[in-house]
């Protein structure tokens, strides 16, 4: 059969990828794409025609043959395969393919001269066999520990596209045996130029690395081997072992302190406070900052635990804290985080079952005492921490390159503490339930995060139930929807959700650290008291801005709100029995509350002036508005509440 195509436009419209700049390609092109099987065309230029003849008599003659003879060594039947290829290269003699088939069982027979000779003509026929130059290269480097004419051949397949991602890793490991690190090196890059994630290729050259003294280079290598990688594969746990071989020397050889000293400065630079770091073996965490502003000195002092490897990571930790305080407070957007002898109160309630079960056990009251003060103050920093951990984590592992193998043990350590904490069966036996499922959920966020920064899934270890690490997972997703453009102070935002998800925000407060400091001021307090006691002239809070303006925002999208609707028509029945001034009475009650911020979606505001009654912060703002609509109206439009539509509603439906 002969094909010819005139070398125009169209001919080029059906073989995009070729030019007529370089004839050479072209003709290689066309000859792989009409070849069929090991039967190759013969392609002939002439003036601007381009001929194709096929031999078809031999194709149909010889292919189910051939077809055979692949199936024969499929199924390890070499001597059937190799009568019939016998019988096909003298009938074919210029068919590469046949004598690289050929080459091929002689060597899976152990017979290495003769497969060299096979494959060589194969290599004659066609030089560009690319299986044929592999086979070669694999011979000569495996059974004649010949790698100098190895890599000719290897070099040969690179160059013909035939090379694959496996053999080069091979290849490169055999010369980083030898100690040809250059050349092996270049064997793993061109590996990874076919497959980028094939972790051998990683380890290899975490291990050329090493050789090199380049062990930051060979750390990450190492933990793409990991990453890329089956935990239940061999390579695996030699990556897992050689990561922490690594990470420990880094520690032992370097000066971790560089990686926070100039840190340390520009902190110190934007925020116009020193910072003073200390050994402190007597705090009850790895590592703590204590801020100047909430403990009266002109310092800030970051404090860590000396028994824990890996401090750099700490210090670097509790600097990056600093930085985003440092950032909130640039917009008036910091908070702080407390809890109230209310909130205290709260938690004990929920865990009474737990204090009575100590009482039963005999333990005396003032350990008692201590372990429930450790338990809330545990949860409520956890609460505090994770989110903000998190942010700080993904901040360092992006900004601190070197920082990372000290990041990997110090994160690997605190998370197997994390693991015994809510696994240790003595543990179990005692603390609240609810708490260890809360303690468990906020624990398999750092685990998630760890697992995507180093490859070590530590979350089975946790032993968690589905419906916590389906929690977990939704908190670490909405994490992952805002972490590359957080906003100052955004990670506030995320401490209120979960903590609110999970039932625990009756047991903390968050409040503007501008009010904070305001309230704790007592005699600015007093005077902006005097003068404005419900805060109606006062300059609005930034953090309270945000959330009414998010609130209105909600309350546009909604539309009516109807459950606002409800809560008015119930304070209209509610002071519709009232005097003006028992109603006003409330009505500036709420506001003094209003001082403080309302947060819609909170759960148990009391309001002194109607006993017996637990509100809901919608609730609460329903009250707020009807109560001045009846009280003050004319004041109401500076309470910063749109409910006209709502209010309405409900006087018809009361």
């Amino acid at each position: 059969m002969q094909i010819i195509h005139k070398l125009n436009d169209f001919f080029f419209t059906l073989f995009p990828e070729l030019t007529i700049d370089n004839k050479d390609i072209m003709v290689d092109a066309i000859k792989r794409h009409y070849s069929y099987g090991p039967f190759l065309p013969k392609v002939t230029l002439l003036d601007d025609l381009i001929i194709i003849d096929l031999d078809t008599d031999t194709i149909v003659t010889q292919d189910d043959a051939y077809k055979k003879t692949v199936s024969l060594c499929e199924n390890g039947k070499f001597e059937e395969a190799k009568i019939i290829l016998e019988k096909l290269i003298k009938m074919n003699p210029s068919n590469s393919e046949y004598h690289r088939i050929l080459g091929q069982i002689l060597s899976e027979q152990g017979d290495q001269d003769k497969a060299i000779d096979a494959l060589i003509d194969s290599l004659r026929w066609n030089s560009s066999n690319g299986w044929a130059l592999m086979m070669m290269g694999n011979i000569f480097a495996r059974h004649k520990n010949d790698i100098t004419t190895a890599l000719k051949y290897y070099d040969q397949a690179i160059l013909v596209n035939k090379a694959d991602h496996i053999t080069l890793a091979n290849v490169a490991y055999v010369l980083f045996q030898e100690n040809r690190l250059d050349a092996a090196k270049n064997y793993a890059l061109e590996s990874i130029k076919l497959k980028n994630n094939y972790p051998n290729t990683s380890f290899i050259l975490s291990l050329i690395y090493e050789k090199e003294s380049d062990l930051q280079s060979s750390f990450n290598q190492t933990i793409l081997a990991i990453k890329q990688s089956n935990s239940e594969d061999t390579l695996y746990k030699n990556a897992f072992k050689q990561a922490f071989d690594l990470a420990n020397k880094i520690g032992s050889d370097f000066d971790g302190q560089k990686l926070f000293r100039t840190y340390r400065s520009q902190l110190e630079d934007q925020g116009g406070v020193e910072i003073d770091i200390l050994i402190d073996d007597t705090i009850s965490t790895a590592a703590k900052i204590e801020f100047a502003e909430r403990h009266n000195r002109n310092k800030h002092i970051v404090k860590y635990k000396s028994t824990f490897p890996a401090v750099e990571h700490l210090v670097m930790h509790e600097l990056v804290h600093l930085d985003f305080v440092i950032q909130a407070r640039s917009t008036n957007m910091n908070q702080v985080f407390l809890s109230t002898h209310q909130n205290k109160h709260n938690f004990i309630q929920t865990i009474q079952p737990t204090i009575q079960k100590l009482e039963k056990m005999g333990v005396d009251k003032t350990m008692a005492n201590k372990f429930v003060d450790g338990v809330f103050n545990g949860i409520n920093l956890q609460t505090y921490n994770t989110p903000i951990d998190i942010f700080i984590e993904d901040f360092l592992y992006s900004e601190y390159v070197n920082l990372r193998p000290y990041q990997f043990l110090s994160l690997y350590n605190l998370l197997q503490d994390a693991i015994k904490s809510v696994t240790d069966s003595r543990i179990l036996d005692i603390a609240p339930q609810s708490i260890i499922s809360k303690t468990k959920t906020f624990s398999l966020i750092n685990a998630m995060q760890f697992k995507e920064l180093f490859g070590i899934d530590l979350i089975p270890e946790f032993k968690a139930s589905t419906a916590e690490v389906k929690q977990a997972q939704s908190f670490y997703k909405e994490f992952l929807q805002i972490k590359d453009d957080r906003k100052p102070g955004q990670e506030f935002e995320l401490i209120k959700h979960w903590g609110r998800e999970l039932d625990l925000d009756s047991f903390f407060e968050q409040e503007s650290e501008a009010k904070y400091e305001s309230k704790n001021n007592v005699d600015d307090f007093l005077k902006k008291l005097q003068k404005d006691p419900f805060g109606l002239d006062e300059e609005e809070d930034p953090l309270q801005k945000k959330e009414m303006a998010d609130f209105q925002k909600h309350q546009q999208e909604i539309g009516t709100n109807m459950a606002i609707v409800m809560f008015i028509v119930d304070a209209l029945k509610y002071f519709k029995d009232k005097t003006a001034e028992e109603i006003k009475q409330t009505a500036l009650e709420i506001a003094m509350l209003g001082t403080m911020g309302i947060d819609p979606n909170k759960k148990d505001y009391i309001i002194a002036s109607i006993s017996g009654k637990r509100f809901s912060g919608n609730k609460v703002l329903a009250y707020y508005y009807t109560s001045w609509s009846l009280a003050m109206p004319e004041q109401v439009q500076h309470l910063g509440l749109d409910f006209t539509k709502e209010y309405e509603m409900a006087t018809k439906l009361k």
